[in-house]
């Protein structure tokens, strides 16, 4: 379903002379003028906003249901565990059957879990399991969505603009997760937390309607049986030594840095930088420098991806190890600003690199092969980190994550596959 670069560039028809530079066709945002990528994005944008805005109206939720706090740790279980679990299967669907229709019924199962519960807060006080089937239904249904948008960007993307299609997704993220929560404090505060998730459920129909009017090429399948499709995507994995390299960097990297430091920094902000304030200052800030260097990025394509995208990520360990040293807030927040940049540096070059050097008809399920290989470790590691910290402290497992990163990237920086990789012809 998915087109290479060059398929999307023959979309183009018959040009005459060589194709004008991506910065000059309509400005730094001209990626937006493609239609089927403008009319995605605003979907996806819409989204995106409420599922953040959900995720806060949930614990509200739940502890106004009698809920407790280890209660909301089973929700947050359930929707994650789905996740691991489904991915890989979401993936070889995606290349079967098509990136659109998967998407489209993930939105429609999205739309009709997050209706579901709000019908159910609206009408009183729902028991804690339906949260938790709720959860993984919810977390099923993004196991099925995430390798298919992997899938349909560079479907939609307008040609030689596949970088800054990426750039403007991670942008997308970064601030929704800044608006949502901020959305959805202003709506519990005016009515209640059934609100924030029923325009939740609202923005999964928007994002239904934008998916089924764009164009996107009929997948073409071989056949084959699923568990073939599932070892020529884990050739792809094993086949390209940067594609290896980098799984394993941030299987290890979301264990033993980002885990903790999503974890336990909330707990050093409410031990000493002044509790949930500023650990929203410091959320905020990342989000902001994620935001400015996405903008940036637009109309940016380096020689060396790859390297540039392992050089963002030496800003992963910068807040863990102020937090470690017990720096003050403005020092926390500024160091955060510096991470959540070199995330949206590594993000949408790794990205692009990926979605040009894998064959199209197999991009959703490498991707889902990715994502599982990446985070299963730090899902998994939630359960060991709290005690752990418990003996240890908070502060010096932070202070290795930050050793971990900024080692891990310095070694993956040296090495000739990573180095090696070129920027593909627009």
């Amino acid at each position: 379903m998915g087109r290479t670069i060059d398929d999307l560039d023959d979309d183009r028809g018959d040009v005459t002379g060589p194709p004008p530079r991506p910065a000059a066709r309509a400005g730094r945002l001209g990626v937006l003028a493609g239609r089927d990528f403008r009319i995605f994005y605003a979907g996806y944008v819409t989204s995106l906003v409420g599922s953040a805005m959900s995720q806060v109206a949930l614990t509200f939720a739940v502890l106004g249901s009698g809920g407790t706090p280890a209660d909301l740790g089973f929700i947050f279980a359930a929707s994650v565990l789905p996740l691991v679990a489904f991915m890989l299967g979401g993936g070889v669907v995606a290349d079967r059957i098509g990136r659109r229709p998967v998407m489209l019924a993930a939105d429609a199962t999205s739309l009709a879990v997050q209706a579901t519960l709000a019908a159910a807060l609206f009408a009183g006080r729902p028991p804690i399991w339906l949260f938790v089937v709720l959860a993984a239904l919810l977390g099923a249904s993004e196991a099925f969505f995430i390798p298919a948008l992997g899938g349909l960007v560079p479907a939609v993307a307008p040609g030689g603009r596949l970088a800054d299609a990426n750039a403007l997704v991670g942008v997308a993220r970064a601030a929704a997760s800044v608006a949502g929560p901020a959305l959805a404090g202003i709506l519990i505060a005016v009515t209640r937390p059934a609100a924030a998730i029923a325009v939740d459920a609202a923005t999964f129909g928007v994002s239904l309607v934008t998916l089924a009017l764009i164009r996107v090429p009929p997948v073409r399948h071989g056949g084959q049986p699923a568990w073939r499709d599932l070892a020529d995507g884990l050739a792809q994995l094993t086949g390209q030594r940067w594609l290896a390299i980098i799984t394993v960097q941030f299987a290890l990297f979301n264990l033993l840095t980002w885990a903790p430091y999503l974890l336990l920094g909330p707990i050093m902000a409410r031990d000493y930088l002044g509790g949930a304030s500023a650990w929203g200052t410091v959320l905020g800030t990342g989000a902001l420098g994620s935001v400015l260097a996405g903008l940036t990025l637009i109309g940016r394509r380096p020689q060396r991806p790859l390297l540039v995208a392992v050089a963002g990520t030496l800003g992963y360990p910068v807040p863990c190890l102020l937090l470690c040293l017990h720096a003050p807030e403005f020092a926390v927040a500024a160091g955060a600003a510096l991470a959540g940049a070199g995330s949206a540096v590594f993000n949408t070059c790794f990205q692009t690199v990926l979605q040009e050097r894998v064959p199209a008809g197999l991009l959703s399920r490498t991707t889902a092969l990715v994502s599982t290989g990446a985070y299963a470790l730090g899902a998994a590691g939630y359960a060991v980190i709290g005690p752990v910290a418990g003996i240890v402290g908070p502060a010096p497992m932070l202070g290795f994550g930050a050793a971990y990163a900024t080692a891990s990237s310095l070694v993956v920086l040296a090495l000739p596959a990573i180095r090696s990789v070129r920027r593909a012809p627009a």
